[in-house]
């Protein structure tokens, strides 16, 4: 039976310190491939604890790949694939498809957006005021390639606190939108490189790398992310993914996995991974996922994250960490560029993030987009043709998919779908290869849904899928 002492867990909660101290025991390889764990009952009783933290803890190592259930029998071990080199002992804006016309809908289930009221404005308000105030000599000093130090430092505990990540300063880079800093990762890394990306995936991210005239190649995913044996296949040097929470498909990437692909990395100098954590923030039922780059002991990931998601799609300011390796080519080829934040934006959001006003945003944040996604999940659940629709990946981010039983095609779906005011994307859009369409399964953003209108902007879906057709 496992036996844990949680007297020194310090600010850990009970069901974080009992999920790092299984997942340190699966790590060291105390408890092997596919050994049994004690059921939640069991374990609970034996700790003293409650059965709920024992499920909290079991429900964290499952999401991340560390554990798999079996109906009726419980909990296994997975197979976690370490290399030899990095011993086990030791998650941008989302592809939308956007109304660019102008054109009103009754309900929005495409556009990326917040809420105007959701913005902290009092807060930034002051915090500018006393940027002008505290800081007026520094603002009149041209900011370095990389950033002002005060943020890349903020950024850096940030990430350490929350993320895992422990990473100097000195390896970050404060840019104007993560196209930007793409454009940098390219001129980092040569045009002669083969680029690869998710399919389905962010079809901007494509659009990008092809107007920057590098080679690009489209990788499938299986139920774990990317199949790297599929991807050994396209000769790529660099892997463009988001392990964490993938878009359009919401997968996440599981630890053994991951570990595939750092394996991967590593067989090649030429080889690195660019890691889009772009809505770790918003995982919602559960701990964040741990991101790709705090396993990588080779300095193969390059990790990549914006505000735009966690602030507003207004505030433009994203951020990469990168190896250390890239970080010594950066100062020596392109520090000639200039920072394209200004400066006023990055005290005011360093004095943001290092007096905690962050911290409280995503807190509100989260709880809000939960209240959302609840209310709209229970509009779908009580409607009359619940029974033909499929729901999942709704614990992470703030998007889920909706599968729906309807004769139409996907395009049919989403004319009649505006037509009855409501804009919606389909998995299928996002797809490059065309064979592994997946009809039928429908994307609801709700980060910009209005909460008095979800019942009649579920109404009205459900009238545009044309369930009515397949009543017996």
């Amino acid at each position: 039976m496992l036996t844990y002492s949680f007297e020194n867990r310090g600010g850990q909660s009970l069901y974080e310190y009992l999920y790092n101290c299984i997942k340190q025991d699966i790590l060291s390889f105390r408890l092997t491939p596919d050994e049994k764990l004690p059921s939640k009952r069991a374990l609970s009783k034996h700790l003293d604890i409650s059965t709920i933290t024992v499920e909290a803890a079991y429900g964290q190592l499952m999401a991340e790949g560390y554990i798999y259930s079996v109906p009726k029998s419980g909990f296994f071990v997975s197979h976690i694939a370490s290399s030899e080199k990095s011993p086990a002992a030791y998650e941008e804006d989302s592809d939308t498809y956007a109304n660019e016309s102008g054109e009103e809908y009754f309900a929005d289930f495409v556009k990326n957006s917040a809420a105007n009221d959701t913005f902290p404005f009092s807060v930034w308000t002051k915090l500018m005021r006393e940027t002008m105030s505290d800081e007026q000599k520094k603002l009149m000093v041209n900011s370095p390639s990389v950033g002002i130090l005060e943020l890349r430092k903020a950024v850096a505990d940030y990430l350490y606190r929350f993320r895992g990540m422990k990473v100097s300063a000195d390896r970050i880079i404060i840019g104007a939108g993560t196209e930007y800093l793409y454009s940098l990762i390219i001129q980092l890394l040569g045009r002669s490189k083969r680029y690869a990306l998710e399919d389905p995936g962010y079809r901007k991210i494509y659009h990008i790398y092809r107007a920057n005239e590098v080679d690009c190649v489209h990788v499938p995913l299986d139920e774990n992310g990317v199949d790297v044996k599929k991807l050994e296949k396209t000769a790529a040097d660099v892997l463009h993914i988001s392990p964490s929470h993938h878009f359009p498909t919401g997968i996440v990437t599981p630890i053994s996995r991951r570990y595939e692909l750092l394996s991967w990395a590593s067989k090649s100098p030429d080889r690195y991974i660019i890691e889009d954590d772009y809505d770790s923030e918003f995982r919602l039922l559960g701990k964040p996922i741990p991101p790709l780059q705090s396993i990588d002991v080779l300095e193969k990931v390059i990790y990549i994250n914006t505000f735009s998601k966690s602030l507003t799609p207004t505030i433009r300011i994203s951020y990469m960490v990168l190896p250390e390796a890239l970080m010594k080519k950066y100062n020596e080829t392109l520090s000639f560029y200039s920072c394209t934040v200004a400066n006023f934006e990055q005290y005011t959001l360093a004095s943001f993030i290092k007096k905690g006003y962050f911290e409280k945003h995503i807190n509100r944040m989260r709880n809000l987009y939960r209240a959302r996604r609840d209310e709209l999940m229970q509009a779908i659940k009580s409607h009359p043709f619940y029974e033909r629709v499929t729901i999942t990946e709704e614990n992470s981010g703030l998007h889920f998919l909706l599968s729906v039983d309807t004769d139409l095609s996907d395009e049919e779906l989403i004319k009649r779908a505006k037509e009855n005011g409501i804009n919606v994307s389909c998995l299928s859009q996002y797809y490059f290869d065309k064979r592994n369409n997946k009809e039928h399964t429908l994307i609801i953003n709700y980060s910009g849904a209005d909460r008095e209108r979800m019942k009649e902007a579920v109404e009205r879906l459900f009238d545009a899928v044309n369930l009515m057709q397949n009543v017996k």
